[in-house]
């Protein structure tokens, strides 16, 4: 999206005469602003604006909200945002927002700039700033360490240099404790999201670091299973995960499984009542539009039916699978390349453009060993529902 965008020196100009005897007005300005500030100043030009943040204007002028990021806030308020998470539409969002509070502010203390920050500069000391300066905007794994070496926190992020920007700004309790303790970070830059993830996990699990302690023990909740009915029919069943019985798939909670739910019944031309989305002793709702084929009054036969279930199966599942996910490596000619054996997730690696894997021998050569378990097992199953594009190679069988 950014290859056809223009350099900061191409706009900086503009930037200074749009500005001009204003005030900047953003969600979380002094975030806005200090990359602002960053930029100019590489530029050896001082740019100095007063700012006005619609965070913190918020929590003053529309208490108890369960959140104030922009998403939620603008929902709860009823204010339409097109485009999110774009530059026009969040900050049109940011807009209709300000003029809200504005309404809101009886007082006027925002006219009277009793709210407002002549300058905004996080406290953040040296440290800290030549920590962010030295990182790269990478997708990776990054380790925070303490004075004496001790990695303190572990993370991933598609762009290691914002995310630690977040963390040594933010005022949340746990990010002021690791303010106050970092002393450097590392990083590993991995290219793909997915072993990003993978290594993240593995790493928290090795080196228990002490703010990764308040982690959810499992990152998911729910899962799909299947068994067959009395009519022979497979029914497919979400439920909570549970560690003896091996699912399907699993999901970060229920909400995210029943919309994976209603998705597949859609494609596959499933039964809503066989798949536990609509509860009836008679037909479901899609019988009635014709796009259930029967199945849920034993209309359809159950080969039939159990079929288009085991596509799905076959689809979702990896189980006694032997194949390699292939994806993004850390440079433009390199991929990297994650090992599924008979179903278990052996490790991960890197190859060249140019060379061959399909080779068992070769492809257990590139291959660093990980633990499988069901973290590893929901990241993967996870990021392939996320992922259409993702190139899957089966393996043949020895």
């Amino acid at each position: 999206m950014l290859k056809t965008a223009p350099k900061f020196y191409e706009v900086a100009k503009r930037i200074v005469e749009i500005t001009e005897d204003c005030i900047i007005v953003a969600h979380n300005s002094e975030f806005d602003y200090r990359i602002l500030r960053t930029e100019f100043k590489r530029l050896g030009f001082a740019f100095k604006r007063e700012t006005l943040c619609t965070v913190e204007l918020s929590k003053q002028l529309i208490p108890d909200q369960p959140s104030y990021s922009l998403g939620k806030l603008t929902r709860s308020l009823g204010i339409p945002v097109s485009d999110r998470h774009r530059a026009n539409g969040d900050a049109m969002a940011t807009v209709k927002l300000f003029k809200m509070l504005l309404a809101k502010d009886s007082d006027k203390s925002i006219i009277k700039k009793n709210i407002k920050k002549s300058e905004v500069e996080k406290r953040i000391n040296t440290t800290h700033k030549t920590i962010i300066e030295a990182l790269p905007a990478v997708t990776g794994v990054y380790y925070i360490h303490d004075v004496d070496g001790n990695i303190i926190y572990i993370g991933k992020s598609n762009n290691i240099k914002h995310r630690i920007n977040q963390h040594l700004t933010d005022k949340s309790s746990k990010s002021k404790k690791i303010q106050l303790q970092v002393a450097s970070v590392t990083y590993e830059k991995t290219g793909s999201e997915l072993v990003a993830l993978l290594k993240e996990s593995e790493e928290i699990k090795r080196n228990k670091p002490i703010y990764n302690r308040a982690l959810r023990r499992n990152i998911f909740t729910h899962a799909l299973y299947s068994y067959q009915d009395n009519n022979g029919y497979t029914i497919l069943n979400i439920d909570i995960a549970e560690g003896e019985t091996r699912p399907i798939t699993t999901f970060t909670n229920r909400q995210s499984a029943k919309s994976f739910m209603f998705k597949v019944v859609e494609e596959y031309n499933l039964c809503q009542k066989l798949t536990g989305l609509y509860k009836t002793k008679s037909s479901c709702f899609n019988y009635s539009i014709k796009e259930c084929f029967g199945a849920c009054l034993e209309e359809e036969p159950s080969g039939s039916y159990n079929n288009r279930v085991e596509q799905l199966i076959e689809k979702y599942s990896y189980e006694n699978k032997d194949m390699i996910i292939i994806d993004k490596g850390r440079d433009i000619d390199e991929r990297s390349v994650i090992y599924i054996q008979s179903g278990v997730f052996k490790g991960l690696g890197f190859f060249d453009l140019n060379y061959q894997i399909t080779n068992i021998e070769i492809l257990q050569s590139i291959i660093t060993p990980m633990e499988n378990n069901r973290d590893t097992q929901h990241i993967i199953q996870s990021y392939l529902r996320r992922n259409k594009r993702l190139k899957i190679v089966k393996l043949p069988t020895e």
